[in-house]
């Protein structure tokens, strides 16, 4: 596989509304002049008020939906088995597909534009902070509980709720997940873990680390000893460095949740920063710290992609990372390490915290969509046992957003093959949720987060820099 092509970590700062049409011009600003009301019909209802009677796969019979997806193993799995779907629904599914270095910039684009280029889409839960408010995406919630549009046996009680949770929303920012609002479906997800090589660790005597102390003297030891030991060229652990909210989201903000840290604390209705407690300057300073002596050389310009492929080059001794980072380097025959990488949860916390990020890729529709009822019965699809299944056992979607298939036996026997993998999906599976405080200038402020991160790296002061990126964001968000 060409990883290039799941990088998601390029998407800018692009968010509210009154983008011009051209792709040109990629940065919006955040003005509150979206359309939609949030989803509803044009009269301000739902259109799934519409639907009614019986529940009907055929019910849009003859329709077409045109989704646009993004370059990725999921829609790999998704598009081999679009010709079930267009049996059980006679719905045509029209679709394109773009690689991640232009994905959102089209998305957005095309969703600001008011177009409705496309009925449903793909997106991250970070993106129903921006494309929410304007008022872009339609409310699923209502189409959820209405017994005519949706079937019984999609079972909307088998989806792992703190992913549910995560495309649910209020609209305000500051308020927390889970309430308002259902945005977006969980369609796959990423948790943030540590992989490592289990032939350094055995030849070094090394263990994987249960609380951050170890794992920055494990890092260290690796960079130190490993050359040595015969593995020339390898350093301690794979980190994101690159200026992009991409850096924060993985390992270090699952480092810091788990240190009970927080990106913005909520004070009377108003977002302040608070990367600049002392105990998120003493976190930062500590983590720049392991960089400095157990990361990569190239560490401000490492993004998913090169900390991945150092682990299945043998560059790296451990990933602290999303866990398919690792998955895809691990496959027989995916990488010179393939067979010699094993996954642990990762150091715990104060108080055995497992608290961990997580990345979730989502499906939504189009708040502007022409074909609603049949867009909905092909989310109610994508996002079904039967589907899913498939995906889980036949191709890549190997962390399941529904509890059932992560119990399926087929399934676990396939992973099974993946030392580790199992054991530690169960174990961080109820922990993990999004960890940031949601608000819509989220990939800006994470943006200059990481900028931060970089100049404590080479050596300002940390106190100084962080007080001075919440400063910054407190005059953005506030």
């Amino acid at each position: 596989m060409d990883m290039r092509a799941y990088d998601r970590r390029r998407l800018l700062a692009l968010g509210g509304a009154g983008v011009a049409a051209a792709a040109a011009t990629p940065l919006l600003t955040a003005c509150g002049t979206g359309f939609g009301g949030g989803g509803g019909s044009q009269g301000g209802g739902s259109a799934a008020d519409e639907v009614t009677g019986s529940f009907d796969w055929k019910r849009a019979k003859g329709r077409k939906v045109r989704a646009l997806l993004n370059k990725h193993p999921y829609t790999d799995a998704l598009i081999a088995d679009l010709k079930a779907f267009t049996e059980k629904t006679g719905i045509e599914v029209a679709y394109d597909v773009f690689p991640e270095d232009n994905y959102f910039d089209k998305l957005t684009v095309d969703l600001s534009s008011g177009r409705a280029s496309y009925d449903v889409f793909m997106l991250g839960a970070y993106m129903v902070w921006q494309y929410g408010p304007p008022g872009w995406l339609e409310d699923l919630g209502p189409w959820m509980r209405n017994e005519s549009a949706t079937g019984a046996e999609w079972d909307r009680e088998d989806f792992f709720p703190n992913l549910l949770a995560a495309d649910q929303w209020s609209l305000k920012a500051g308020a927390p997940l889970g309430r308002g609002g259902q945005y977006a479906l969980p369609w796959g997800w990423e948790t943030n873990v540590v992989a490592y090589n289990t032939e350094v660790f055995s030849k070094l005597g090394l263990k994987p680390a249960e609380t951050f102390d170890e794992l920055r003297e494990t890092a260290a030891a690796i960079s130190r000893r490993a050359p040595g030991a015969g593995f020339d060229g390898m350093y301690g652990v794979a980190v994101r460095g690159s200026r992009s909210w991409a850096t924060i989201h993985p390992g270090f903000m699952t480092m810091y949740a788990r240190n009970g840290l927080k990106d913005f604390t909520v004070e009377g209705g108003k977002v302040r920063p608070a990367m600049n407690s002392p105990e998120a300057v003493a976190f930062t300073r500590d983590w720049a710290e392991m960089v400095r002596k157990g990361g990569p050389p190239s560490w401000t310009s490492y993004t998913w992609y090169q900390c991945s492929s150092d682990l299945g080059a043998k560059k790296a001794g451990m990933l602290f990372d999303a866990d398919t980072a690792a998955y895809f380097q691990a496959v027989e025959g995916a990488s010179p390490a393939s067979g010699k990488i094993a996954f642990h949860p990762g150091p715990e916390g104060p108080g055995g915290s497992l608290d961990t990020n997580m990345w979730i890729w989502s499906l939504g529709m189009n708040a502007r969509s022409r074909q609603k009822s049949a867009a909905w019965l092909f989310l109610q699809w994508a996002t079904g046992k039967e589907h899913l299944r498939k995906g889980a056992v036949e191709h890549h979607h190997i962390d399941p957003v529904r509890r059932s298939i992560s119990q399926d036996a087929a399934y676990k026997d396939r992973m099974r093959a993946i030392p580790g993998f199992l054991e530690t999906f169960e174990t961080v599976v109820d922990r993990t949720r999004v960890q940031f405080t949601p608000q819509e200038q989220f990939f800006d402020a994470t943006t200059s987060w990481a900028a931060a991160l970089q100049e404590i790296y080479g050596g300002k002061n940390a106190s100084s820099v962080l007080n001075g990126l919440a400063g910054e964001l407190a005059a953005k968000v506030g």
